[in-house]
């Protein structure tokens, strides 16, 4: 189990300015504040014009942003620190903030957890993907981008032998395709196929082409709980997907997603995935309640549960696949006979 905060009162208080540093930066992420900064620096009242604040304010949330590190003062000027130019201008090839703005989205979700609890039923509205909002969709989707290119490097390297001499991929929920590209990018006789909602489409194709792989990986759209998926692969990949499905409907697409493979396919799942026992990690405990107050009965499941539903689909040598990948996250996979 992974170490615990330090549950005393000063603890619990350092944890709520944690809280208070998060919303610090969701803000400047929204208001494009690291963006306006960059190239150049500006004074409070140039920066309040620049993002639309009232200057007093734009000032208090400068300074805060000057006190974590990611803002400096050079006399009365405001400059980006490397970090803050790094992770959070969009004109970096690493920028982060689409991931904050996305985290925007669903804390009004997270403070009404106790209403959940109550309840067992969901709080948002609806996610990101159901919304129709595309401003909230393309949010979700490029974020989803900027956490996978922290870890797809890492997944591929783990993967490497198990997609040696594959053909065709199949990324089923991939969303922008990092996946997918990282893969195919690795491996130059694969060739894959996204398949994910029709909203997804245009987020994948820019991400695809800034890849530098729209020639070898596809995009396919429909629903995977209704649609049929297509066939033929011999590697299917389900990435982040499960965590939103009860747990027929996620034995249901495994089923599914198994019967899209060859004889002697790979099905391959990541996940956060909970230990057996229940106690942790709690990345991946924490994760199974955002996933309580956004969605209608997704999860996160035990290794064991996994490999239930992996095994119940008729997939063979069902087992965890090493990989050194941030806490909660896990793969497991499975072979078709």
């Amino acid at each position: 189990m992974s170490s615990q905060p330090e549950w005393t009162p000063r603890g619990v208080m350092a944890m709520s300015r944690d809280v208070w540093t998060f919303c610090a930066l969701m803000a400047g992420a929204r208001l494009n504040l690291f963006t306006s900064l960059d190239g150049a620096g500006k004074t409070v009242a140039e920066l309040a014009a620049a993002v639309g604040g009232e200057p007093r304010a734009t000032g208090m949330l400068a300074t805060a942003l000057v006190s974590v590190g990611l803002l400096k003062r050079n006399g009365d000027l405001l400059e980006l620190t490397p970090e803050g130019a790094k992770y959070f201008s969009a004109k970096s090839p690493d920028y982060f903030g689409n991931m904050l703005v996305h985290q925007s989205h669903i804390l009004p979700a997270w403070l009404r957890l106790d209403e959940s609890v109550r309840t067992g039923k969901r709080v948002a509205s609806a996610t990101a993907a159901e919304s129709g909002d595309e401003v909230r969709r393309d949010a979700f989707l490029m974020a989803m981008h900027n956490g996978a290119r922290l870890q797809a490097r890492l997944v591929s390297e783990a993967l490497a032998p198990r997609l040696e001499g594959r053909r065709s991929l199949l990324d089923l929920g991939g969303g922008p395709g990092t996946y997918a590209a990282e893969f195919c990018g690795r491996h130059p006789g694969l060739r894959g196929t996204v398949f994910d909602l029709p909203g997804s489409e245009k987020v994948a194709g820019t991400v695809l082409k800034m890849l530098g792989l729209e020639d070898r990986v596809a995009f396919v759209p429909g629903d995977y709980r209704t649609a049929p998926l297509p066939e033929g692969h011999d590697f299917v990949w389900v990435s982040q997907v499960l965590h939103q499905e009860d747990p027929a409907q996620a034995a249901a697409l495994i089923k599914k997603a198994a019967a899209a493979l060859t004889g002697g396919g790979m099905l391959v799942v990541q996940e956060f995935l909970l230990d057996d026992a229940l106690d942790g990690p709690p990345s991946s405990a924490l994760f199974a309640l955002n996933m309580l107050v956004n969605t209608p009965g997704g999860q996160a499941y035990t290794f064991g549960e996994m490999a239930g539903i992996l095994q119940s689909a008729g997939l063979a040598d069902v087992g965890r696949i090493p990989a050194k990948l941030p806490p909660g996250c896990s793969l497991m996979g499975g072979v078709k006979p």
